[in-house]
This record gives C-alpha cells, sequence and structure tokens, in this order.
C-alpha cells in the first residue's frame, strides 16, 4: 500500500448508531482468550464504507475465535458470501455443528446442564474432570469431517468445558488436550438455547473452514474485507498464553501473517488486523510499527481480563492495523 494510501481520511466510516444493540443479536457462544467484544466499539469505528455500500461483498476471518466482530458485523450487514476460518479442529468443530446439528446440540447440553447443577460442588468438580478426561481421550478418535452424534458429543463437552473451567479459557497442551481446571462457579449457564439458535441462523450462510491463514487467499478479492485476529505476541514473556491450538504462534508466525497481510492488500482487499501493543511494556520495541510500516497503525485503550493474577487485570493498549 501507498504512503497516499495510509494518509486517505476521505472514506467514510460506519456511524456508532448503525449498530445498536438488540436482544435478538447473535453472541459469541465461547469465551475465547483474547476476545473483542469489550473492543467492537473501536473496530466498528474503524469498518470500511465500502461494507455498506455494497462495494464489498465478501467477508472473511481466518483466526474466528469467539467470532465477536462477525457476529456484531452481521447484526447490520448481510455478506453475500463469508468465510470464518481457524487452525483449531475442535473449534470449527463447534462452528460447523452450531450451523447444521444446533437442536441437537440443545438437546444435550440442557441435560448436561441439569444434571451438573443439581451435584454438590465436589459432585461437579468430579464430573467435570470426567467430561475432561472423555473430551481428551476421544480426540484421537473423533472423525473431524463426519457428521455424526460424536460431532454433537464432542460440540457439547467443549461448551461444557468453557463454561465451566477457570476463567472459561480455551488451552490446550502440545498434545492438543485440554487442560485448564476447574472454575468452581455456581449455577453457571451452559446452554444459553436461545443464542446458539440465533448464532446457527446467522452462521448459515458462511463457509467454514479448517486451515492456515494463508488458505483463505484464494477467496480475497477487492470486493473482500478481511479481519486478523491472531494469537497476541505476549506483552513479555510471564504473559505469554499457552496455546489455543497444538501449535505455537511465534514472532516468525507473526511476520508471516504480516507478509500476508500485504499480500492481500496488493490484491485491493480491505485488510483490518488486531494484536498486542508491546509498547505497554517497552516503548522502545517497535516490532510491530517496522512489520506494518507503511500501514494505518492505531492504539486503542482494551482491558486485559484473562489472567490469573487480579493484579495485572488492567487497561492497556492494543493495535488496531488497517490498510485504508
Amino acid at each position: 500500500m501507498s504512503r497516499k494510501a495510509v494518509s486517505r481520511k476521505s472514506e467514510a466510516l460506519f456511524p456508532l448508531e448503525d449498530f445498536s444493540s438488540a436482544s435478538s443479536k447473535a453472541k459469541p457462544f465461547l469465551k475465547w482468550a483474547g476476545g473483542k467484544t469489550q473492543l467492537l466499539d473501536d473496530i466498528r469505528s474503524r469498518i470500511p464504507l465500502g461494507l455498506r455500500g455494497g462495494t464489498i461483498t465478501r467477508y472473511v476471518e481466518p483466526f474466528i475465535g469467539g467470532g465477536a466482530v462477525f457476529f456484531d458485523l452481521s447484526h447490520s450487514i448481510t455478506f453475500e458470501t463469508s468465510l470464518l476460518q481457524d487452525v483449531n479442529h475442535d473449534l470449527i468443530l463447534t462452528y460447523s455443528c452450531i450451523q447444521q446439528d444446533v437442536h441437537n446440540l440443545i438437546d444435550l447440553l440442557l441435560t448436561m446442564e441439569q444434571h451438573y447443577n443439581a451435584l454438590s460442588l465436589g459432585e461437579q468438580c468430579e464430573y467435570f474432570y470426567h467430561i475432561r478426561q472423555k473430551f481428551n481421550e476421544g480426540r484421537s478418535a473423533i472423525d473431524y469431517d463426519s457428521h455424526n452424534g460424536d460431532r454433537v458429543q464432542r460440540a457439547a463437552q467443549i461448551l461444557f468445558l468453557n463454561k465451566t473451567c477457570f476463567n472459561g479459557l480455551f488451552r490446550v497442551n502440545s498434545k492438543g488436550h485440554f487442560n485448564v481446571p476447574f472454575g468452581k462457579y455456581k449455577n453457571p449457564t451452559i446452554c444459553n438455547a436461545a443464542n446458539l439458535e440465533r448464532v446457527s441462523g446467522v452462521l448459515g450462510k458462511a463457509e467454514i473452514k479448517l486451515g492456515d491463514f494463508e488458505s483463505c487467499e484464494q477467496y480475497v478479492d477487492c470486493q473482500t474485507f478481511v479481519y486478523f485476529d491472531p494469537p497476541y505476541r505476549p506483552l513479555n514473556r510471564t504473559a505469554s498464553f499457552t496455546s489455543y491450538a497444538a501449535s505455537t504462534f511465534d514472532e516468525k508466525e507473526q511476520l508471516r501473517l504480516a507478509a500476508f497481510f500485504r499480500r492481500l492488500d496488493s490484491k485491493g482487499a480491505k485488510v483490518m488486523l488486531s494484536n498486542s501493543d508491546p509498547k505497554n511494556e517497552d516503548p522502545q520495541d517497535d516490532f510491530f510499527d517496522d512489520a506494518y510500516s507503511g500501514f494505518r497503525i492505531e492504539r486503542v485503550r482494551a482491558t486485559r481480563m484473562i489472567n490469573c493474577d487480579a493484579t495485572k487485570r488492567g487497561q492497556i493498549n492494543e493495535l488496531i492495523i488497517t490498510n485504508y
């Protein structure tokens, strides 16, 4: 992208009132590390005009995670096509299950919720670890391409663990095993049936795909808006989040993503990316300023919510990078 494009300010953005909240709005069904719910106003105000004007007809999100941005935009925008992608097998399985078999999923979750909430705290803890063990043992046997009942059961296990584990994290070790401990929450809502049905409706026309972020390139052209929300670069060594997938997303991967961002820019797509701001810890750390030099880099305020140390949860800057 040229320097002229960086300084361009004439392209209108969405006014916030176009996205008024509504009780019927589909919302993320998973709590996800780095979820964008708290940054929706900042992201929304930077959406390109073409999404509303009809010149952008396709939405692509290669790190779908909890899907907060997609669900928020879908409330006011009807995409002709959309691609939701991630490298996490179980996350994609769950999205697909909600899209294709939401009522069986709801039935199973309601049964699990009723059973769980009738237990004592000690029994809930035992049940949690039983489900976690079944989930981990089932990983090698699950057919991720099949649409049988095993998929519904696995999606239900994922949602159950997410709603009852400590801090609502989805975290796996190098073997792909879920390793977050019991959360001790009293009467959690494990099944929000109304929201799952709304999510299923929104996902109805989306293509849900497993894959590395670069595999989305074939779907991207000058009529596409791409939003990247990759695993964040840790602010410091002790803040590193152990992976949401068995593979890690290190600085080499961050730079591969930056190069891909430039490639999509050259195709004429509108591209947005969010990430952590290393200058929170080291004002001299220009990692992202260098990687995305020539693009618009803005710093917005966010609250770090997922941290085992409550004293380290507070206001920080995060980055929103765009090519327009």
